[in-house]
């Protein structure tokens, strides 16, 4: 689909970069930016900024950056027209209906392919497993997991046959080709052993979107075999990261919270049982984008991990990423059963809920945890324990919350008040504090300087961040310096935007500027330049860093210029040029 550069402007403008991230990361504000968790990769400080001057976001820890469109696409795994549809709805901006351009229809079929292709092998399984191929899957499923007819068909659970080509052949009859169905991540293809199956002899559990799309699945071995549980690969349809089983349920749950499990046989054993709020990662480890994606849905989450060893080692990872996005958790307890399931089919309904209202506060099972390492009998072992949980406590930087913490600890453990608040702030008072300059360029020593080359690029991408910081600059290097003088080929294109925005407008729009690139790579270059900065003391120090940075630009491309000179005249005129670099200066 086409839409003209004014019109996606608008939309654009009319959707604020802070607003919008805000429902998927949670940010805090530091000067004239926020900053929050970056959704794009694992990291325990903040180095995600979003910018409201700018309209930009950009993470100094991996890179990535752009604009609202940007965050889209990379979050939501959108193209750039479902980016543009999304917003302009959100926005109440009516689109025209035009045609899509050849690049974006292949995109969009692409995308409505591959879940075809996954809704036909959901089917598929799912016939295999009410078939007598499948009769020991459904005795798994009816007779040793207890499910009924009815949470299998909601579930759509299947089964995948013995045969190491069987889907494969299957999805060939229908029509589909070798390109797709490998792009579907269902079959793999090996030039000596020809196609097979990724899922064979498994229970099948197909894994739905927020809309209930099929985008991929889990299967579990039946029988010996290895993995016990394997999943589909990432595929232009699925990201385990951003995906949770059972969402597509209970987002529309009328309970106040979401109840995460470890696995798919919890969350479906949870469902049947009528805890419609449950959810589970897709086997891998519980992160910060699973996280955001129930902040859309809830402010409290339930942890119903095993209560064995490696599920009190994955709640204990799952609280700070929960606490970093905005999330209130507590702790289920399910001691003496292993998991939900078998805390349900053993106790019942009833008990779990009276589990669920005495869940325990994250942060108190926490404490619970830590004490284990520590002899209470042992004078100094209940001491070191104190001075740990006096540590833990500074993690309240609010006064108030953490007297309340300081108070529950003190009557849980029979220690006075005052004492424990008299340790906390001995502890508090040894944290020195230390500016966080990480997004600082600091001066290195000769040994540590980068090439020629990198000073350059360095000094062409903190020329373009000053023009957009303050566009008054525009009039004082206009007359020597041009889009031509950047010499990579996203800083000159970069460049000559910014210079004719100035021209036209008045004014510079990095967001708008963003959305004229279409590689994702170069958007992310363009806001990079955009969010470099340098450590300056004083009004002075930064009229001789922009002289400095001009001269080392333009000569820079006096020295590419003289590579390609045809003639004398030429010549003269680039060494001429380079002698007066000596004399420039310009006053801010």
């Amino acid at each position: 689909m086409y839409y003209s550069d004014d019109l996606i402007e608008e939309i654009r403008s009319r959707n604020d970069i802070v607003d919008v991230i805000s429902g998927y990361v949670k940010l805090q504000r530091k000067g004239s930016s926020w900053f929050g968790l970056c959704p794009f990769h694992n990291e325990k400080s903040p180095s995600f900024s979003v910018s409201r001057a700018k309209q930009m976001y950009y993470c100094f820890g991996c890179g990535k950056g752009g604009n609202v469109f940007t965050f889209l696409m990379e979050y939501e795994n959108f193209t750039f027209v479902e980016a543009v549809r999304y917003l302009a709805e959100r926005a109440g901006v009516a689109l025209p209906s035009q045609e899509e351009t050849p690049e974006q229809k292949r995109a969009a079929d692409l995308r409505t392919k591959l879940l075809e292709i996954n809704k036909t092998a959901a089917k598929y399984f799912y016939y295999l497993l009410n078939s007598s191929h499948g009769a020991s899957a459904m005795e798994y499923l009816s007779n040793t997991r207890r499910l009924s007819k009815e949470t299998i068909v909601r579930f759509g659970l299947g089964y995948s046959d013995k045969f190491s080509n069987d889907l494969y052949q299957y999805l060939k009859k229908q029509g589909w080709s070798d390109e797709l169905l490998k792009e579907s991540g269902l079959v793999t293809f090996d030039e000596r052993r020809g196609p097979s199956d990724k899922f064979w002899n498994r229970v099948m559990f197909p894994i739905m979107d927020a809309n209930s799309r099929v985008v991929g699945f889990g299967g579990r071995v039946m029988g010996e075999g290895n993995p016990k549980y394997l999943n589909s690969p990432e595929t232009k349809i699925f990201d385990k990261s951003r995906n949770l089983y059972g969402l597509n349920f209970a987002r529309a749950s009328r309970r106040p919270n979401f109840i995460l499990c470890e696995g798919y046989l919890d969350v479906i054993s949870m469902h049947q049982a009528g805890f419609t709020n449950a959810v589970a990662s897709l086997g891998t480890a519980f992160t910060s984008p699973h996280a955001s994606l129930i902040k859309r849905y809830t402010d409290e989450v339930l942890l119903a991990y095993d209560s064995d060893d490696a599920g009190v080692r994955a709640a204990l990872r799952a609280i700070p990423i929960l606490k970093e996005a905005g999330l209130k958790s507590k702790v289920i307890h399910m001691q003496p059963y292993k998991d939900p399931d078998e805390f349900i089919q053993n106790l019942g309904t009833e008990a779990f809920e009276e589990r669920i209202r005495q869940a325990e506060n994250s942060f108190m099972f926490e404490i619970s945890v830590l004490e284990k390492n520590y002899d209470f009998n042992d004078p100094q072992g209940k001491t070191d324990f104190f001075s740990a949980a006096a540590q833990k406590l500074l993690e309240f930087p609010q006064e108030l919350e953490r007297n309340n913490y300081i108070e529950a600890l003190a009557r849980k453990y029979g220690i006075a008040f005052k004492d424990l608040q008299k340790l906390v702030n001995s502890y508090g008072a040894r944290v020195a504090y230390s500016p966080d300059e990480r997004y600082t360029a600091v001066r290195t020593s000769k040994t540590d300087r980068p090439p020629k080359d990198d000073a350059v690029l360095t000094s062409q991408k903190l020329l373009l961040t000053w023009l957009v910081k303050d566009t008054a600059l525009f009039e004082k290097i206009s007359p020597y310096i041009g889009p031509d003088d950047f010499s990579e080929p996203v800083y000159h294109q970069t460049a000559r935007l910014l210079f004719d925005e100035y021209k036209t407008r008045g004014t510079v729009t990095p967001a708008r500027i963003i959305s004229l690139f279409e590689d994702k790579d170069d958007q992310a270059k363009a806001a990079q330049l955009f969010n470099t900065t340098i450590h300056e003391e004083d009004p002075s120090a930064h009229e001789k860093a922009v002289n400095d940075t001009v001269i080392r630009i333009l000569k820079h491309s006096l020295d590419r210029r003289s590579k390609q000179v045809r003639d004398l005249q030429e010549l003269q005129d680039i060494i001429r040029q380079k002698a007066a670099l000596q004399h420039l200066h310009i006053s801010l």
